[in-house]
């Protein structure tokens, strides 16, 4: 048995149930989710910091723009002056997605992850403008991430596809899921999938600091499911969070789920966007360089490498060229560590640490934020040391096929000769 015994069926539809969660920034990269849609199965872009992945990719100038633009502001600590040209948000996000859009080959789907938490100091006018956006570049389906999303259908319930495109939801308890379904059936809109988060998941956390080690994926998804037959409700589940062998989503998919969510593996493949010497320091991480901390503005817990560079940085804020976590009030609580760090630093030390936030804009734009999953020690059983001591990349076909086709809890390492 194995997960190619499987389909995941969306909206008349079949795919195969493998889905690439939207890491950002720019982890996902397009080409990233291309080899998903190409193979039959669902892979996500992340709209995070949408208008600097453009200006790395097209070679064009919001960041730059959008920093002029508040060039007078740049030592002032009150950011409340600082915002999005609503316009070319929508313009970057519609390149963006057209791009990646344009370029799909095979039967699957392109989603997009939009996460709440990028407030951006207009938080309703902001999701509304990423959403619309994706939506009319085409985008097959939007996986609402990190947050509650009370309101987000509302914002869009006017727009054209609001019951054509899929929405899914993100979500690590029932609570949080029944909650947000509540106001879908307001709008006679329910999810088109329902993506259940466990707490061994990469990035932000849906879970408090203390008590992620308390809960588990098998017990979420099991009571998920209840909740969905109790409700007489037929929604997909696709758990997520530490699915690492194509047993592992087998062992969910015979429990009663669509699909399985993968991500941590694919962070190493050679159409990520990481840098590939940080993709090294993935594959050559233990168990203990890996922890959860409350280093992000957002508050929400993160599980990321010890050795994230971000976590030692006394950067400027870039609120004026980047601002993507300013809240409805243009505060972040980085500004105020940085400020307060800059005030109390002995000037013969020179260089200075922030402490307790770190710059997550800068950080992720940077790939000094390394977020991973809990099991990221493990990456170096799925590839081949090579002579010089590196490690082999794969490509994200190898790892999609190992997914799809391993049994027995087993992993098949690409071959040396595919190394490019």
């Amino acid at each position: 048995m194995n997960v190619n015994n499987f389909r995941l069926k969306l909206g008349g539809k079949e795919y195969i149930p493998i889905v690439i969660g939207g890491m950002g920034v720019n982890i996902s990269t397009s080409e990233l989710a291309l080899s998903a849609e190409r193979l039959g199965g669902i892979g996500h872009i992340s709209d995070a910091e949408v208008m600097f992945v453009c200006d790395q990719l097209f070679g064009t100038s919001y960041v730059a723009d959008k920093r002029q633009m508040y060039a007078s502001n740049v030592n002032n600590r009150d950011k409340s002056s600082v915002h999005f040209d609503l316009e070319q948000l929508a313009e970057a996000q519609k390149r963006f997605v057209s791009h990646t859009i344009s370029q799909k080959t095979g039967n699957g789907a392109i989603f997009m992850n939009c996460m709440e938490k990028l407030t951006m100091n207009n938080s309703a006018a902001t999701l509304k403008v990423r959403m619309e956006a994706a939506m009319e570049a085409g985008i097959d389906g939007i996986t609402l991430a990190a947050g509650l999303h009370l309101r987000s259908l509302d914002l869009i319930s006017e727009h054209e596809r609001f019951r054509d495109v899929k929405l899914g939801i993100v979500i690590s308890s029932v609570r949080a899921l029944s909650i947000f379904l509540k106001r879908a059936m307001r709008l006679q809109r329910p999810p088109d999938y329902i993506v259940v988060e466990g707490p061994l998941a990469g990035g932000h956390l849906g879970f408090g600091p203390d008590d992620w080690q308390s809960q588990s994926l098998q017990s979420i998804v099991a009571e998920t499911l209840a909740f969905l037959k109790k409700e007489n409700l037929d929604i997909p589940i696709i758990p997520a969070g530490g699915i690492f062998t194509g047993t592992d989503a087998v062992e969910y998919l015979q429990a009663g789920a669509a699909a399985v969510q993968v991500a941590t593996r694919f962070t190493i493949a050679r159409e990520s966007g990481l840098p590939d010497e940080v993709k090294q320091h993935y594959i050559n991480a233990s168990p203990e360089d890996v922890e959860v901390n409350l280093s992000s503005p957002t508050g929400y817990p993160m599980r990321m490498l010890k050795q994230s560079p971000t976590l030692y940085y006394s950067r400027k804020p870039n609120c004026e060229g980047l601002g993507y976590l300013l809240d409805n009030n243009g505060q972040c609580s980085y500004i105020d560590d940085y400020y307060e760090a800059l005030e109390s630093r002995n000037p013969a030390e020179g260089r200075f640490v922030v402490k307790n936030h770190t710059c997550l804009c800068t950080g992720m734009a940077r790939y000094d934020c390394w977020t991973c999953g809990h099991t990221v020690s493990r990456l170096k059983e799925t590839v081949n040391r090579l002579p010089d001591g590196s490690w082999q990349l794969p490509s994200a076909e190898d790892i999609f096929m190992d997914y799809l086709l391993s049994e027995n809890h087993s992993i098949r390492k690409p071959e040396i000769k595919k190394q490019g």
